[in-house]
């Protein structure tokens, strides 16, 4: 039996996108076990996946507010590395991940220097990887995860992958937010960078366009008074309360339609293989796959994935009706 841990820290959509190499490794590998080292905040994300046989966590989060608590999380790394990996594979190229995997165990394989945004990482690793940082983020995390065991996984392969996420019995009953007789669409409203979300007044037009039922997730307070302020403009929003990762990926399973920016939940739908469409401004469309079900808008701004403008705030150019035109076709499929 072969014994793999993966170190995959963050963030969230990050997370999603290695996630789809799981399913081909253990086809590869039907008796391995993969073992999966995340910041905890994020695990919930891994949870209840069938090829993933321990979720480990860390909490870095915590050593930014006490730098003492950085013994406390070398420890817990130390003691997962008593499993005797067969090897540990970086998948996301910092410091911090290839320092973490050094501590996980001996034999690493990681991306090489040219291929990530922190050379000095691949010095750690006795595996290297090519794979251009500019390509596809789905591509890459597929490379770095498969080629060190030995084989490959095909952008064909990828394109017909089985739903990878799954959830327990959510907290929420969704039974009164879904409807019946018409679709019924997520709206994503936030992210990590201001730049990075539509503006709440053109998601209100979208709203308006398709007279659907379309509900708003939320993750924090100042996305909650937006989501709450949308919906006091359109008939057809509504505001789901606060939910968890586990709830997230159960409503997102039960739904039409994901709209939403280039953020972790609208990655989900990919995930759960539910139709999507990801409005990009300020980053790379180069992070997703496109398929029949999950599409992409792109603002005219030209984007350097090694150093994105957190300035750019064209995501706004994107018009409402190019959001609704694509919607409709979607469901008309």
């Amino acid at each position: 039996m072969k014994k793999i841990a993966i170190v995959k820290l963050s963030a969230l959509g990050d997370i999603v996108h290695a996630m789809v190499a799981l399913q081909f490794i253990k086809k590869q590998f039907p008796d391995s076990q993969i073992d999966w080292l995340v910041e905890s905040r994020f695990a919930e994300v891994l949870a209840h996946n069938p090829h993933i046989h321990r979720i480990l966590t860390i909490n870095l989060k915590a050593v930014k507010k006490n730098k003492i608590a950085i013994f406390n999380e070398i420890e817990a790394v130390k003691s997962y590395a008593k499993n005797n990996y067969d090897i540990v594979i970086d998948a996301q190229g910092l410091l911090k991940s290839a320092i973490t995997a050094r501590f996980l165990g001996k034999n690493i394989a990681g991306f090489d220097a040219k291929s990530i945004r922190e050379p000095l990482a691949s010095f750690l690793y006795s595996h290297k990887i090519v794979s251009a940082y500019d390509a596809n983020t789905i591509d890459r995390n597929a490379a770095v995860l498969s080629q060190p065991l030995g084989f490959s996984i095909s952008h064909d392969a990828i394109l017909n992958k089985e739903l990878f996420l799954f959830f327990k019995t959510p907290q929420v009953d969704f039974n009164s937010f879904l409807h019946s007789d018409l679709k019924n669409i997520v709206f994503v409203i936030g992210s990590t960078w201001p730049s990075r979300n539509y503006p709440a007044e053109k998601f209100v037009d979208v709203a308006n366009g398709l007279k659907q039922n379309c509900l708003i997730i939320w993750g924090n307070e100042n996305e909650r008074i937006a989501a709450e302020n949308m919906a006091r403009h359109s008939n057809f929003i509504r505001v789901v309360p606060a939910l968890d990762l586990n709830d997230v990926k159960a409503l997102l399973s039960k739904v039409d339609l994901v709209i939403g920016n280039d953020t972790g939940p609208t990655h989900f739908a990919w995930g759960l293989n539910i139709p999507s469409i990801t409005l990009f401004g300020c980053t790379p469309v180069s992070r997703v796959y496109q398929t029949g079900i999950n599409k992409t808008l792109k603002s005219p701004s030209i984007v350097n994935p090694k150093k994105l403008n957190k300035q750019d705030y064209s995501i706004s150019e994107i018009a409402p009706n190019r959001i609704i035109d694509l919607a409709n076709e979607l469901f008309h499929l």
